[in-house]
């Protein structure tokens, strides 16, 4: 089995339909020259079964690290769920590429909805934070505009920085990019609503528990939801 790959001009084609965003300079700038980039889309009703599509497709890539399967799984389902809860629009883009020779997965996740800094304002405790601030905020701890627990991107930034080779977060006029354990804001284009990006390496065992900080089990989680009784013995 192979990563799931939608024909970019059917995507491209779906997601004018639906006047949302633009996928082609999606592909440009994030997945120029890369090869079996899969383009999904979903909404509320789909969420489960496109995220279980993703999950099972990465699963297939024997030498991606189990470890690193389970933490990202847990991750993964909560930055999709956030496009749901919090974006204020219906659809949300998974795009995903692995590179077998680099041992590195290729994760973005993008809506056209409020973007991070409206959304936060939402909370009274946060009705006059900048963009910039906004966006090194949601990376904390329980930080949310009250219609969530504030973890899903908390868990992601403890993930990338444990395996993580580049992480991007665009919002609105501002940009929050991880690279090298180096974090920056900077102003860089505008993206209405929220994308996400980042390069996970795959060959590094880690705790996917720690990663999300022995809150959930996420180990246990994946393990039921994507693997065979039957292999379960052969992870170890």
């Amino acid at each position: 089995m192979v990563f799931h790959s939608i024909c970019a001009n059917f995507a491209l084609e779906s997601l004018k339909n639906e006047n949302i965003m633009d996928v082609a300079f999606i592909l440009d700038k994030y997945f120029k020259g890369k090869e079996n980039v899969s383009i999904d889309v979903f909404d509320a009703q789909t969420l489960n079964a496109v995220y279980r599509d993703v999950v099972n497709a990465m699963t297939s890539h024997l030498d991606i690290e189990v470890s690193v399967l389970q933490a990202l799984s847990y991750c993964l389902y909560e930055m999709m769920d956030n496009v749901h809860i919090h974006s204020g629009k219906p659809l949300g883009t998974a795009m995903t590429q692995y590179d077998d020779q680099l041992k590195v997965l290729r994760i973005l996740i993008a809506d056209d909805g409020m973007g991070i800094r409206e959304s936060l304002a939402e909370n009274e405790k946060y009705k006059d934070i900048t963009e910039p601030e906004a966006l090194k905020l949601c990376l904390e701890d329980t930080i949310t505009d009250g219609k969530g627990m504030g973890f899903g991107l908390y868990t992601t930034s403890r993930l990338v920085d444990s395996i993580g080779k580049e992480f991007i977060l665009h919002s609105g006029r501002h940009k929050l990019i991880i690279k090298d354990g180096v974090t920056s804001v900077i102003e860089n284009g505008f993206w209405q609503g929220t994308l996400i990006y980042m390069e996970i390496g795959t060959g590094e065992e880690i705790d996917p528990n720690q990663i999300v900080d022995h809150r959930a089990d996420a180990a246990e989680e994946y393990n039921e939801a994507f693997v065979e009784t039957g292999e379960l013995e052969s992870l170890w």
